[in-house]
């Protein structure tokens, strides 16, 4: 089929960049702009129910990771929730040692926090990744050295949607005294989560993925761990971030939360029957096409696929011209022209990088969606294969 022959509808499958605010979360917002408006360090009535507010987002966020409240840090995102964690814990740590462990697939918010802290004297072991994206536990514990302060791998990745062993990697930190963070942005309301039993030390999150709103996230620092604060200033954040609180965004935060992991099994399963509807569609449908990233150990809405002889960005534009929005990979670096350093670490050779297509679906998405697309797409790639010099 080619996309003349499909009716043209608007189809967005870029949930893993972000997500629209859900009505429901942003009824439990406005009132925080205008009535609730006082702030919460205030001691009036105002302030104090402004305070509780924020308190009982506190224990919503603490609930969906199994966590205590009081373990739980608002930030501005998972950006500032990476950095955060990466510094503010080698800097409380660093007269135990300077020797950090992470992977060559991580969020640029974690491989270039990893990169400046390399500048002051930190020594950083990224480790490889298999051609599924997976890294091996046992490959982390050999990178331990005496001086080693923390481990930092994601939960899930968020251009191939490959999802990490960090259970297993969060006991080996554990047996070893080594601090275990991990960026779990992806992760929210897609995977269950436990902080104990996953034996996490820190992990980062940032609401607009689960339908909250943008500039809002959260630290998880488990009661006990020593970090430095982040922003110096007022008392704000049991003093370990200063400034007035967002509160409009941590009610949203709070709500978002509370309703992406209500029912994370049933959402996934969802998810997964039409995920796997329009990746076996796209294999089946279109030659020189490839999976990248686990068959299997894949976030349920993920289908990032690869099609040899054409260009990436070429796609994206041919497909937004027919009302389907994906990326080519992380929606932080689609700037930077640059291969995928995701899918160059799993051994995706550069040229083959750059042809990539992510199409990851969310709540909004159904099965005349992903019938739309497989209509279009296989007759987009098609010409641009007919037109582009790299299908020679």
């Amino acid at each position: 089929m080619n996309g003349s022959s499909a009716q043209k509808r608007q189809v967005y499958m870029d949930h893993a960049a972000t997500t629209p605010t859900h009505p429901d979360v942003l009824a439990a917002m406005l009132p925080y702009f205008t009535q609730e408006f006082g702030n919460p360090s205030s001691l009036y009535s105002i302030g104090r129910r402004v305070r509780k507010a924020v308190e009982g987002a506190r224990e919503q966020v603490a609930a969906a990771l199994g966590a205590a409240p009081a373990e739980i840090f608002f930030c501005a995102g998972g950006t500032e929730a990476d950095n955060w964690a990466l510094k503010g814990a080698v800097s409380a740590h660093r007269s135990r040692g300077s020797h950090i462990i992470t992977t060559a697939i991580e969020h640029h918010a974690v491989l270039h926090t990893c990169e400046y802290l390399e500048t002051q004297g930190v020594r950083v072991t990224y480790l490889p990744v298999d051609r599924y994206g997976l890294v091996d536990p046992h490959a982390v514990e050999d990178a331990i050295c005496d001086d080693t302060i923390m481990i930092s791998v994601m939960m899930a990745n968020n251009e191939a949607g490959t999802i990490e062993p960090v259970g297993a990697i969060g006991t080996i930190a554990r047996e070893h005294g080594i601090l275990f963070h991990t960026d779990a942005v992806q992760a929210i309301g897609h995977l269950p989560i436990d902080v104990e039993a996953m034996h996490i030390d820190l992990l980062s999150l940032s609401a607009h993925k689960f339908h909250g709103p943008k500039g809002i996230g959260a630290l998880y620092v488990r009661d006990g761990v020593a970090i430095e604060r982040f922003v110096h200033g007022g008392a704000q954040e049991k003093r370990r971030r200063a400034g007035t609180e967002y509160t409009p965004g941590i009610i949203g935060l709070g709500a978002a939360i509370e309703r992406a992991c209500t029912d994370i099994e049933g959402h996934a399963a969802r998810l997964r029957r039409l995920r796997d509807r329009l990746i076996d569609g796209v294999l089946r449908e279109v030659p020189h096409s490839a999976l990248n990233g686990h068959p299997e150990l894949r976030l349920p809405g993920n289908a990032s696929m690869s099609f040899a002889g054409i260009d990436g960005e070429a796609l994206l534009l041919m497909l937004d011209a027919q009302g389907i929005y994906g990326s080519t990979g992380s929606a932080c670096s689609s700037a930077s022209g640059e291969p995928s350093h995701v899918l160059t670490a799993m051994g995706v050779p550069p040229r083959l990088a750059g042809t990539s297509l992510r199409l990851t679906l969310g709540e909004v998405n159904t099965d005349e969606d992903v019938d739309y697309v497989l209509a279009v797409l296989p007759g987009i790639v098609e010409r641009l294969r007919a037109m582009s010099p790299l299908s020679a």
